[in-house]
C-alpha cells in the first residue's frame, strides 16, 4: 500500500481552507493549489483513519473526466504543473500525483446533483412523496431503478460537519438567479449524460453525481473542484446491478455499510464525530474498490 497522507502541511503557501478531503492553498492572487488527502468522510463525518493512495486515485480520475468532458463547459484547470507551485523537494513529495493547480473562482453556493437512477436520499424522498427535490416521478419505481431521464436535484452546500440539504430547482433559482440556475441545470445534465454513456461502455453505471461550479473574473461559468470520482458519485458495476435493492458499488458505500452495521456499546453509531475506528479490512477493501473503478474506466 502507498504511504498515506492524512493532512498536507505546506509552509511555502498560505492555507485558504481545509475541507473534508482537500486542502486549498493560495498561489498568487488568481490560482489555487488543491491537494487531495487520503481522508475519507462518510455521513459528513471525517474518518480518523486515512485510505492510503486515495487522494492520488481521486486526482487521476478527476483529470481523466475533465479531459473527457471538454467542449461542454470551461473547467478550472490551468494546465500548469502543480509541483511548480511549491518550493522544496519535501513539499513536492507531499503533493506529488495528488494535486491540481487551478484557477481561483467565486464558487456558486449550490451543489449541482444529477440523478440517472433512484438511490440514496433520492430513494428515501421518493418513498415519502413520489418526487425528488420537487421533480415528480412515475409511481411504482423501485430502489435503484433507472429514471425515465436524468433529473437535476440541487443541494445546498453544508458547513463542515453538517449535512447538505436537497432543495428544489426553484429554491436554487432563488439563491443564484433563474438564468444561471437553468444554465447550471442544463450543463450538469449534459456532463452527466456524456460521462454515464462512456462509463457504460466500461461496464460501470453512474447512478448519480454532483458537480460544483464557479464564476471567473469575467463571470464565465466554470466547472470546478473534483468531477465524477467515487467520492462525489455512485458507481455500480453493470454485472451485479439489480433493481429493488442497493447494488454493490465502487464508491465509499463499503464504508457506509460498515458504519451502518457497527455497534458501539450495543448502540448504532449516531453519525456524528468522532467516527468509530475503521478496521484494516474495511480500509483495504475501500482502496481496492477505488483502484478497480479507475482501472475499469481507463483501461
Amino acid at each position: 500500500m502507498p504511504q498515506a497522507l492524512y493532512e498536507s502541511s505546506l509552509t511555502s503557501l498560505p492555507l485558504l481552507g481545509r475541507g473534508k478531503v482537500r486542502e486549498n492553498y493560495a498561489v498568487g492572487e488568481d490560482r489555487i493549489l488543491m491537494v487531495a488527502s487520503d481522508r475519507l468522510s462518510a455521513f459528513d463525518v471525517i474518518m480518523g483513519e486515512p485510505i492510503p493512495g486515495k487522494g492520488a486515485l481521486l486526482t487521476r480520475m478527476a483529470l481523466f473526466w475533465f479531459d473527457k468532458l471538454q467542449g461542454i463547459v470551461p473547467n478550472h484547470l490551468t494546465g500548469e504543473d502543480p509541483l511548480s507551485a511549491v518550493k522544496t523537494d519535501a513539499e513536492r513529495e507531499q503533493i506529488r500525483d495528488r494535486a491540481m493547480l487551478v484557477k481561483r473562482l467565486k464558487p456558486l453556493p449550490i451543489e449541482a446533483v444529477v440523478r440517472g437512477y433512484l438511490a440514496g436520499s433520492g430513494w428515501a424522498e421518493y418513498q415519502a412523496s413520489g418526487s425528488v427535490c420537487g421533480v415528480k416521478l412515475p409511481a411504482g419505481l423501485r430502489n435503484a431503478d433507472k429514471l425515465p431521464a436524468p433529473i437535476f436535484t440541487p443541494a445546498t452546500k453544508a458547513e463542515m460537519g453538517d449535512h447538505d440539504e436537497n432543495i428544489s430547482f426553484e429554491q436554487a433559482a432563488g439563491i443564484i438567479g433563474a438564468d444561471l440556475a437553468a444554465r447550471v441545470r442544463d450543463i450538469s445534465i449534459q456532463l452527466y449524460q456524456r460521462a454515464a454513456d462512456f462509463a457504460l461502455t466500461k461496464g460501470i453505471i453512474i447512478a448519480d453525481t454532483k458537480f460544483e461550479f464557479g464564476l471567473d473574473a469575467d463571470s464565465t461559468l466554470t466547472l470546478m473542484d473534483e468531477v465524477l470520482t467515487p467520492d462525489s458519485s455512485r458507481y455500480w458495476p453493470v454485472e451485479s446491478y439489480a433493481p429493488g435493492s442497493n447494488p454493490p458499488s465502487y464508491d465509499k458505500q463499503f464504508v457506509r455499510d460498515w458504519l451502518e452495521a457497527v455497534r458501539i456499546a450495543g448502540q448504532p453509531w449516531g453519525k456524528k464525530a468522532p467516527a468509530p475506528a475503521l478496521p484494516a479490512e474495511v480500509i483495504a477493501n475501500t482502496v481496492q474498490k477505488y483502484e478497480e473503478a479507475l482501472q475499469r474506466l481507463t483501461s
